[in-house]
């Protein structure tokens, strides 16, 4: 069976987009969200929950984008 990948992405009133990606192991969720940051503009702040610096099944990361 595959893994389930899912990105949630929210926007603010501010404008300000946050996304978390979740069933990403490691640091595989980075390359999963090169892209959206790229195009979206420059990162503001990147937290890692502990699930990334494990190998368990699933992971997690919270982006926040800003254009200050």
């Amino acid at each position: 069976m595959a893994v389930k990948h899912e990105l949630e992405i929210s926007i603010g009133p501010d404008g300000t987009i946050e996304f978390e990606v979740k069933g990403v192991k490691g640091a595989d969720c980075l390359e999963l969200t090169r892209e959206l940051e790229e195009a979206l503009g420059v990162v503001k702040s990147r937290t890692n929950t502990s699930e990334f610096y494990q190998q368990a099944e699933e992971q997690k990361e919270k982006i926040k984008l800003g254009n200050d």
